[in-house]
């Protein structure tokens, strides 16, 4: 994207595309569904066409020539220098590393079944709505972002949004009203999606081209990997102490982090612009 976009419209791109993407990922679904009442056919068919729209779509994109370098030969370096890099970078290190251990403690959402029949005594429609309320919170956030995109203070607005992300979370495991958990669950989307836009601001901000593609992959495995242990983290706590205090844990454990980051990653701490300057 920083190929693409003028730097000065960043912030608004990556929002924009966040809000599609949130907003497919929630509407997707519900058309398959309805478009399945006309047969598998149907589907298959939308399907391969929106497929072959997107192509068209992606293949009259114009973007800003790179400057050409020599392509490096593929080797355990090669391979490492992601990981490198990172390592050599306060900023990236402490985002990357703040959203995995976040998600990793913070993995409420995948309790939701146990807490609408047990805690909430809801049945599968209270679920399905339970369910809906953190893409809707990710969704109007980032709507948000896109017409008022934030650009300074990044770094102090990063270590918040994940210290309210875990303060939602504890409201949510404490709570045994539908309504407030609801409204927990809308506050973990819309922080979870400002930590996503500061975050992908600073690491694709912050890395050159050269370096753009390995750092991404790390920072996809970092992501896939937090929300897959988070899942296993919060499933296998919950079977040992139960649901509730599984939640609450994780939500106090995701403050910490927050907390403890802000003090190992000063510069992170101290970030202003959400893009440093050219």
């Amino acid at each position: 994207m920083p190929t693409l976009v003028p730097r000065a419209q960043f912030g608004s791109a990556l929002a924009w595309n966040s809000s599609v993407w949130q907003s497919s990922s929630v509407a997707g679904p519900a058309v398959g569904g309805m478009l399945y009442v006309l047969g598998p056919a149907v589907v298959f068919g939308t399907g391969a066409a929106t497929f072959a729209l997107a192509a068209c779509l992606i293949a009259a994109v114009s973007h800003r020539p790179a400057p050409v370098t020599e392509r490096p030969r593929i080797s355990w370096a090669g391979l490492s220098a992601g990981l490198s890099y990172i390592r050599s970078q306060p900023v990236v290190l402490g985002a990357i590393s703040l959203d995995l251990f976040a998600v990793l403690f913070g993995g409420a959402t995948a309790l939701l079944p146990v807490f609408a029949a047990q805690v909430l005594h809801v049945g599968p429609v209270g679920l399905g709505v339970l369910r809906s309320m953190p893409a809707a919170g990710a969704v109007a956030t980032a709507i948000t972002l896109a017409w008022l995109p934030l650009r300074r203070r990044a770094g102090p607005r990063l270590l918040a949004a994940v210290a309210v992300f875990g303060a939602a979370t504890i409201v949510f495991g404490l709570s045994s009203n539908l309504f407030v958990s609801m409204a927990a669950l809308f506050m973990i989307g819309a922080a979870d999606m400002i930590s996503v836009f500061v975050r992908q601001s600073l690491v694709q901000g912050e890395t050159p081209d050269a370096m753009r593609g390995r750092v991404a992959a790390v920072n996809t495995v970092f992501i896939g990997a937090s929300n897959e242990l988070g899942e296993f983290e919060s499933g296998t706590l919950a079977a040992l102490i139960g649901a509730v205090p599984a939640v609450v844990a994780g939500g106090v454990a995701t403050v910490l982090v927050a907390a403890c980051w802000g003090r190992l990653f000063p510069a992170l701490r101290a970030r202003d612009r959400l893009m440093a300057e050219n």
